[in-house]
């Protein structure tokens, strides 16, 4: 399930515990200007819980240096072996102008950045000179113990291209219904024709427990311009939302992650209900 950004940071400790008490896998977070600190949010979350994974999807490359970044993550695998999943992008363009982090080919930046980090987390010198990622014998004193899974986010089918061919998985946002979301992961595939490393793609997927969903998901969708046919997000009884997970499932997504519509107010039984569709959904 997942921590939306513009709920009140002080709320995380509390939906992150309550989240592993209910049986949920993992915890997403997201970095969205100008909110909260993505890396700031993870460690809060780890600390605050025992064995709950923890995902930041997404952090925008243009915003953080990749060496600076790298140590982060490296300090929070060290501290909470094999707990923290990682997905980068390009940001929104318009925050990264007003933060004055904008580059001219954000896709040029993501796989310089994605390939450094990645060398970096593996605990390689790095030496690089690319259009936007210069590193000079840059080596982490306290590498990740284990192989560090790198994920893309993106909607372009230029970037979940790069994400099939450079990443160790994907990240696809809440924009999806049942019937575009093969379209999504086949640009990920023509990515893949060479690739052999490990893959996994992990879906945002908007979620609305209780009677009033359908209504609710249908302002959603219209709020983001889903194209018309198939099904957007998942509601109603935990039955229900387990039911509506599978036809992702069989497009070949890997991980579900329920999104929230709604306020931090409405948190606990929104838990409960993630809790009880995870023991129903494979």
């Amino acid at each position: 399930m997942i921590f939306r950004p513009d709920f009140p940071p002080h709320e995380l400790r509390r939906i992150a515990t309550a989240a592993e008490a209910a049986g949920v896998d993992e915890l997403w977070l997201w970095e969205d200007c100008f909110q909260q600190g993505g890396v700031a949010q993870v460690a809060v979350a780890l600390a605050s819980t025992e064995r709950l994974n923890v995902g930041i999807g997404l952090i925008p490359a243009p915003l953080r240096n990749v060496a600076a970044a790298a140590m982060e993550f490296a300090t929070l695998d060290a501290t909470f072996p094999g707990r923290t999943r990682v997905a980068v992008g390009h940001g929104v363009q318009s925050w990264m102008r007003q933060a004055g982090a904008a580059v001219e080919s954000p896709l040029t930046l993501l796989r310089e950045y994605v390939t450094a980090l990645r060398d970096l987390l593996a605990g390689e010198e790095v030496t690089t000179d690319g259009r936007y990622v210069r590193l000079s014998q840059v080596r982490l004193e306290f590498p990740s113990a284990r192989p560090y899974p790198i994920l893309i986010g993106g909607t372009g089918p230029k970037t979940l291209r790069l994400a099939g061919e450079i990443a160790d998985g994907v990240l696809l946002d809440s924009r999806y219904a049942t019937h575009t979301v093969g379209e999504a992961l086949g640009h990920v595939a023509e990515g893949r024709t060479h690739a052999t490393r490990p893959f996994d793609t992990t879906l945002f997927l908007a979620c609305v427990p209780g009677e009033r969903a359908e209504r609710r998901l249908a302002d959603e969708a219209a709020r983001q311009e889903v194209p018309s046919g198939g099904v957007f997000g998942v509601g109603g009884t935990p039955a229900q939302i387990a039911d509506g997970v599978a036809p992702y499932l069989a497009a070949g997504v890997d991980a579900v992650a329920l999104q929230p519509l709604d306020s931090a107010d409405g948190m606990a039984d929104f838990i409960a209900t993630a809790g009880q569709v995870r023991s129903l959904v494979p």
